[in-house]
């Protein structure tokens, strides 16, 4: 349950029922995004305390659970049949862009400069 693809694909699926007009499924799609947001936000930063050095994960997923739950807040509280408010659709585009993060590290990983290990060369002395 800690995987960071079903909130994703419901915030997405949120974007489209928005796009489309439908913004009561996309209402309830981000409220159904939330448990699996937690869930992937607790997985997170629990490896990330145990130092397995997922910090990136840890804190992208906590960030973006907050994202959506701003968004699912704002929206529940605009008046009934007024235009969804932009911010709602803002904190759920940004929730999606910050489940990326950890992928664009990912892909950006080879780029980053490595320290350079200098090694000694040791010499055999042999005794005779």
């Amino acid at each position: 349950m800690g995987s960071r693809l079903l909130p994703l694909s419901l915030a997405l699926g949120a974007v489209l029922a928005d796009a489309a007009g439908v913004h009561r499924v996309a209402f309830y799609l981000v409220l159904l995004a939330i448990p699996g947001a937690a869930a992937a936000a607790f997985i997170g930063a629990g490896d990330a305390l145990e130092g397995k050095g997922a910090w990136l994960r840890g804190i992208s997923t906590t960030l973006a659970l907050t994202l959506l739950v701003l968004g699912s807040a704002v929206r529940e509280n605009a008046p009934r049949g007024a235009a969804v408010p932009s911010l709602a659709v803002s904190a759920v585009v940004a929730a999606i862009v910050v489940y990326g993060l950890p992928a664009l590290a990912w892909v950006l990983e080879p780029f980053l400069p490595r320290p350079r290990v200098r090694t000694v060369a040791v010499r055999a002395v042999s005794h005779l």
